[in-house]
């Protein structure tokens, strides 16, 4: 009986560190956003347009996943501290709508490309 006791009070505090935790930015979905944004820009505007929202987006899952960090020390320190404390911690806030944002230029973005043939390449993380 001991042992699913603590199986189960493992499994719960686990899932309440996750649960009030800021997403990954990996796991941040790209927001649509339409290639018919940049349908009138040229293959040089569109490499130059990647590279600006590519660093943003950049800085953004740097903020997004420090974010993260944050809120899995706080809710852990919560959780053995003063457990109710734990079900106000942050999670996925402005930041990673921002991120979402980023992410759905650089789709729109590469879908442009591809369609004018502009030939850049897009890596992905």
């Amino acid at each position: 009986m001991n042992t699913v006791f603590n199986i189960s009070a493992v499994a719960a505090l686990g899932s309440l560190t996750a649960a009030g935790c800021a997403s990954r930015s990996g796991e941040v979905s790209a927001a649509y956003v339409s290639s018919a944004t940049y349908s009138s820009y040229n293959c040089r505007e569109l490499g130059q347009e990647a590279q600006r929202v590519s660093s943003a987006a950049a800085a953004a899952a740097g903020v997004q996943d420090s974010q993260r960090t944050k809120d899995t020390v706080a809710t852990t320190a919560a959780i053995v501290i003063f457990w109710p404390a734990a079900f106000f911690v942050g999670g996925d806030n402005a930041q990673t709508a921002e991120l979402a944002r980023l992410k759905g230029h650089m789709q729109a973005i590469e879908e442009a490309s591809i369609q004018k043939k502009c030939g850049i390449n897009f890596h992905r993380a």
